[in-house]
């Protein structure tokens, strides 16, 4: 399963809030948005700080998406 967090890009873009405002209010770092922007998995206390800032909750801000698409059970 991985991770995308284009909810929270759109988000940015809807409210005129560019990477380093986002790392201003959520005190976070330049690495942070990199992981973001690569899909990357980050820190829970990370994804606190950026649903403060935004007004969201992790749900608005990010999605799991999984690696099999038609949704088979890969646990035989």
């Amino acid at each position: 399963m991985s991770v995308s967090y284009k909810p929270l890009m759109h988000m940015m873009i809807e409210r005129d809030i560019s990477n380093a405002e986002l790392m201003r209010r959520a005190e976070i770092s330049a690495n942070i948005i990199t992981k973001i922007k690569n899909g990357q998995y980050i820190a829970l206390d990370k994804v606190e700080s950026i649903c403060k800032a935004m007004g969201c909750t992790p749900n608005d801000m990010m999605k799991f998406i999984s690696e099999n698409p038609e949704g088979e059970d890969t646990n035989d």
